[in-house]
Formats: C-alpha cells, structure tokens, sequence
C-alpha cells in the first residue's frame, strides 16, 4: 500500500485506540440492564473483570473503490482499489485478575492510484493515474494485556505493522475507573507509534530513499448513566505527527512536516424497552492546525431479535480544504498538494449489519455504501475531481468458550 494510504491507516488505528477505549461495560453500563451493556460501542473497554470465556473470531472484509469516471481521467487505468481484509484474533481470562488479547490482521490490495491532477483537452481539471497496478501486502499484530481490579481496568497494547514500502511499531496504554456509586466512568489513553517509509520505486518517479514519521496521541473521556435505559459519553484527544508527511507517490506533493489534531466525540445510547431496541447517536468534531475541520454525525437503530440483532445505520460526513490544498497544485509555495482527501467534501454512508447466534457462536454480517461529492459538503471550495465512492461487506464468525 502506498505511503500515504497507510499514514491514513496508521492515524486511523492510532485514533480508533485512543476513541475505542470508552467506558461501556463496567459496573456503569452494568446498571443500565443487559440490553444496553450489549451495545457495540458500550461493550469492551471496562468490564472491570477478566473475560468470563475464552474468545476467537475470524474475520473477512473485501472493500471495492469504484472506477473513476471516465470524464475525469486525463491518462492512466480506471481502476481503483480493492483491498481484502483478514483479521484473526483470540481473548482469554488469565488468572482472577488478568486477560491477554492477541490480533493478527492481513490487507491484499490492488489497484491503480492518482498521480496528480492536470487538465484534460477542454482545459477542466482531470486525474493522471498510475498507470500500471499497485500490489501490496500489509501484516498487522498486535498484542494487548489488560489487568482488572474492583473500580477499573488498564491495559497494554504493543501493536506491528509491515508492508512493502512501510513499517509501523506503535504502544499504547488505557485505564478506566469508576465513580463510588458506579454511575460514571472516567476514561484515559495514550499512544505512540514510530513509522519508516520506504518508497517502492516503480513505474512512478519517487525522490527519497527513507524517512521517518512519529506520532503521539493523548485521549480522556467521561461516561454517565443517566437513567436505567440511557448513558452518555464525552471524549477529547489529541495527537500529533512529526517528521515525513508528504505523499511520495505524488508528483505535486509538498506537505508541512508536523501535524496536530484535535478531536471532540460524543455518544448516546437508549434504550426502549418495549421495541426491544435501542437508538444509538455518535458526533464527532475534528480540527487540525492544516486547516481542516471536519463533522461527522452517526444514527443507528439496533434490534433484538431474540438473541440475534439488527442495525441499520446512516452517517454523515463533512470537511474543509486544507490550508495547502488546490486543484491543481500550485508548486510556487512552500506546502501544496492535488490530494482529493485534502479538499473540501462531504460523504454520505448507509450501511446494514446483523448477527445471529448459532449455539456459542457467533455469525455477522455488513454491508456498506459510501458515496463522497464536493456539494455535499458544509462548507466552500473547489471540486476536486477523483473523490472516492466504494462498496464494503464483512462477514465474520466468533467463537466463546470456557
């Protein structure tokens, strides 16, 4: 996978370590009945026990970019990406007090990727491709201890990352403790990661041999119970990035070499128990000193079927154009880049996933749309051609035992 696309995958898993360490089972969410403790988002940070059974799953996601159109192609292959996702992992008690975690997870990835914008024979800007196919593996592990005690929990995670032209090695530690009438729960995480890139240099003219890029992430958050069917969260973090952080498969690429963000979510969870379901609603604010603010807003319905469920779910997305950001690069200034993800847009996702219980195990099932456009965006700027529009399905198998 190209450079770029995995500093995305690297925030993404950095990110999702900080935000996926909220309070959700303890003694908080205990309170709240199981209906509400069995809620995704509120289930696996703090349980403020050892698991009570031994846990495999395997996993498997195929993600599919659509071609892009053929009135924005200038030159190169149609195709996009298309990326295979296996994901492995085992979680078991360890003594009265201790469970260890273990995740293995592979990307097989193919596909053509642009190259810079230029202009077509009508003088409107248009997609330069790669041309020739990018084929890519990436191998992630990662391993995770957790130590419970009567108000809380903390863990340990040490997380590796390898592919052709980039490698990762990230840590990171979260604890969680709960107020003396276990109606609320603090929550707290740091993180860092030390990454190498070394550029494949193949059909696309690249100009380093290696670089480094170091990121650090510091996260804090609330929960609270509001009443027997309902909770809320709050959560803030910040990271930053310093060293290479330009994409070295553009050719217009010139990006400042540190990056800070800030990010605000919140969630709310109710339950209802006569429908048997519960209404989920996620925000998340995001602001980084590139110039970037972006929004996204999440609604869910999960349904209990039983001992099976489904949930339908609709998200919205909306970001500002960086600060560097132009259709076409302009090479005249310090920092400039053509990169669509940089450009003001707004996406839109509907997506469908259900579970159904066969004896201990689980079965799951996903299906996602993603539909991206300049206009659907909140705020101004250019349109820049090649925005990504994919399809994602996952399906996936888990196994609890004693």
């Amino acid at each position: 996978m190209r450079q770029a696309v995995a500093v995305a995958v690297t925030k993404h898993r950095l990110d999702s370590a900080v935000l996926q360490k909220l309070p959700t089972d303890s003694p908080v969410v205990a309170s709240l009945g199981a209906a509400i403790a069995s809620l995704p988002t509120y289930q696996k940070a703090f349980a403020d026990a050892p698991p009570a059974f031994t846990e495999v799953g395997l996993r498997y996601s195929h993600y599919t970019e659509d071609s892009l159109d053929k009135d924005l192609l200038v030159f190169g292959d149609r195709d996009r990406y298309d990326i295979d996702v296996t994901q492995l992992w085992i979680e078991a008690p360890v003594g009265g007090a201790w469970s260890v975690a273990f995740d293995v997870q592979n990307d097989s990835m193919s596909g053509a990727s642009p190259w810079f914008v230029g202009t077509n024979l009508d003088g409107e800007p248009g997609v330069i491709m790669s041309g020739a196919s990018i084929q890519d593996n990436r191998v992630e592990v990662g391993v995770t201890t957790r130590y419970f005690w009567a108000d809380g929990n903390a863990g340990f995670n040490v997380t590796h990352s390898d592919e052709d032209d980039y490698e990762a090695l990230a840590f990171s530690f979260d604890a969680a403790w709960n107020s003396d009438d276990n109606s609320r729960t603090w929550s707290a995480s740091a993180s860092t990661s030390d990454d190498s890139v070394a550029p494949v240099k193949e059909a696309i003219p690249v100009f380093i041999d290696q670089e480094e890029l170091d990121t650090q992430s510091l996260y804090f958050g609330v929960s609270q119970v509001l009443t027997s069917t309902s909770i809320v969260r709050v959560g803030l973090s910040y990271t930053i990035s310093d060293g290479y952080l330009t994409d070295p498969y553009k050719l217009a690429d010139q990006r400042p070499s540190e990056h800070e963000r800030v990010t605000l979510n919140t969630g709310y969870r109710q339950y209802f128990v006569e429908a048997g379901g519960a209404l989920k609603m996620d925000y998340r604010f995001y602001n980084d000193d590139w110039g970037t603010d972006s929004h996204t807003l999440e609604v869910a319905w999960q349904q209990s079927l039983g001992r099976h469920s489904l949930t339908p779910y609709l998200r919205y997305y909306s970001q500002s154009q960086a600060d560097f950001f132009s259709v076409i690069a302009d090479t005249s200034t310090d920092f400039y880049a053509d990169d669509y993800r940089l450009s003001s847009y707004g996406a839109i996702t509907a997506g469908l996933r259900g579970t159904v219980m066969i004896g201990d195990w689980e079965v799951e099932g996903q299906l996602e749309r993603y539909d991206s456009d300049n206009s659907f965006s909140l705020y101004g700027g250019d349109a820049a051609p090649g925005l990504v529009d994919f399809w994602r399905a996952t399906v996936g198998v888990t196994l609890r035992f004693d």
